[in-house]
């Protein structure tokens, strides 16, 4: 058998989905541990693919020799929303002005996305964490 790998580090980054670069945020977060940033943008360029230009939260652990693996997450709730709703951002002042509305079966479909990488007991739970995102960016929720 060959030598353990220990983990060297656990780096988290958000990238925009088949669009990375080496540049900021990506090599600046990858180069002070030596990992080759040339590969692991071709590697995540090709598992996002399908998903371009929606910003995706990454997890790349990496290993004492160098090397490294990433698990994608799903995308933020917020995206999500402003997706659902049609909007460019959230208000500045969601309690005064509302900017848009999402509908309860559409924070079911991103409750359903998000549900393993949130920390809820139920899918109904789930449901609300994603509706509480949404009143805080100004979003309101309809039936």
């Amino acid at each position: 058998m060959g030598k353990a790998r220990a983990v060297t580090a656990q780096i988290k980054v958000q990238v925009t989905g088949g669009q990375a670069t080496p540049a900021p945020p990506v090599g600046t977060a990858l180069g002070p541990h030596g990992v080759n940033i040339g590969q692991f943008v071709s590697q995540f360029n090709e598992k996002t693919r399908d998903m371009m230009g929606v910003t995706i939260p990454c997890v790349i652990t990496v290993y004492n020799d160098r090397t490294f693996e990433f698990v994608l997450k799903s995308p933020p709730a917020a995206v999500l929303l402003k997706k659902a709703a049609g909007v460019a951002k959230g208000s500045g002042s969601p309690l005064k002005s509302k900017v848009g509305s999402v509908t309860t079966a559409q924070l079911d479909q991103i409750a359903k996305q998000k549900y393993e990488d949130l920390n809820a007991s139920s899918p109904e739970q789930a449901r609300k964490m994603i509706a509480g995102t949404a009143r805080s960016m100004g979003l309101e929720v309809i039936d």
